[in-house]
């Protein structure tokens, strides 16, 4: 009980911390998606890679789980969501290929012989930019050398200290914003260098950047909740159990005493009556 309490104090010391990142990542994309949406607009109809649609052949699938336990079904209903996922692409002829990010989702998959592309371990707990790059490049890569013609990543989205749902997202190829290649009354008219489609090349990678990493950031507020929960429902179990255990030892040493104070009456009559 002291242990599973020391952990639901710990993890409620980080929700803040990681509920604090998730909102403070928000501007930041929003805004990231706003720029493309404008650049997109300028560029007169410029392609690029990660833009480009192909028939899935091959179909890429991230699971961002989580390195450590003790957290009830947090990990466990991620990785679910991914390996249905997983079979659909199978029963559809498609091959796949599994990223996958924490070390639960990593063991899972591995004993059941899934294949594993790549895995992105001690992520989970605090999250880095550089790590959601790694994660980003990783995926980016297979997707231009043509060794993936999708990427579905799946994570757990941050609704509330009490609620942390799986979703699923199309990584790639990136779906446009709404709104690009359309002339809107919040268009911005940027002055461009070296071009529109220059720059739509360089942001869009750091697009999947950012959203790889609040991806991550979500998953890590979520875990820290989930474990929070789990650690106090035990904290409550284990204090239950030592009150039902103590009201059980204090019924058997009553019993015990009222046995031997009946053996002493008993005997001390009986040797009133032997005496008589």
């Amino acid at each position: 009980m002291k242990i599973t309490r020391a952990m639901e104090l710990i993890a409620a010391s980080r929700i803040p911390k990681a509920t604090g990142r998730v909102k403070s990542s928000k501007p930041y994309s929003s805004k990231l998606v706003e720029v493309i949406r404008n650049v997109s607009s300028a560029s007169g109809g410029a392609t690029h890679m990660l833009l480009e649609r192909r028939d899935v052949k091959t179909a890429g699938v991230l699971c961002v789980a989580s390195d450590r336990g003790l957290a009830g079904a947090y990990a466990s209903s991620i990785i679910r969501e991914t390996e249905r996922k997983l079979l659909e692409y199978e029963h559809a002829g498609i091959n796949t290929r599994l990223f996958v990010v924490g070390k639960k989702a990593q063991t899972y998959f591995a004993y059941r012989k899934y294949h594993i592309e790549r895995a992105f371990l001690g992520v989970t707990d605090t999250p880095g930019y550089g790590d959601a790059r790694a994660i980003a490049n990783s995926l980016m890569d297979s997707y231009a050398s043509g060794s993936v013609d999708s990427v579905d990543a799946f994570y757990t989205q941050f609704v509330s200290a009490l609620t942390q749902a799986p979703r699923q997202y199309q990584l790639l190829p990136i779906t446009p914003p709404a709104g690009s290649g359309e002339t809107t009354s919040s268009t911005v008219d940027y002055a461009y260098e070296p071009s529109p489609a220059g720059i739509l090349s360089r942001l869009l990678p750091r697009y999947v950047e950012a959203t790889v990493f609040s991806m991550l950031l979500e998953a890590s507020a979520s875990e820290h909740s989930a474990r929070r929960r789990a650690m106090k429902a035990a904290t409550e179990n284990a204090e239950e159990l030592i009150r039902v255990l103590s009201r059980i030892a204090n019924r058997a040493r009553q019993a015990e005493i009222t046995t031997e104070i009946s053996e002493i009456v008993g005997g001390a009559e009986a040797l009133t009556a032997q005496s008589s």
